[in-house]
């Protein structure tokens, strides 16, 4: 018995070898911090709010998923370096 293998195309070895440039979970205040080019003081608030997606379980720490931020971010009025992301 015989069994056939899917072709492989560059769109399955991506999906298999080649590592994400970004990791898509963020754990901890620093890495969301770099993440969002703020400071670790500016995640601590933004976590308070209850719109951003910026988690912290009871005993746990921080932690974001990269493509929540990314659609949260996107769902934001334009705003400058001096707005609510900038100022950090």
């Amino acid at each position: 018995m015989t069994s056939e293998k899917p072709a492989l195309t560059p769109e399955r070895f991506e999906a298999a070898f080649v590592r994400p440039a970004k990791p898509e979970k963020l754990w901890g205040a620093p890495a969301i911090a770099a993440a969002l080019g703020v400071s670790v003081d500016k995640v601590y608030r933004l976590a308070r709010m209850p719109e951003v997606p910026i988690f912290k379980p009871p005993g746990g720490g921080y932690f974001a998923v990269r493509s929540e931020i990314q659609a949260w971010l996107r769902s934001k009025p334009s705003t400058t370096v001096s707005g609510p992301l900038g100022a950090g």
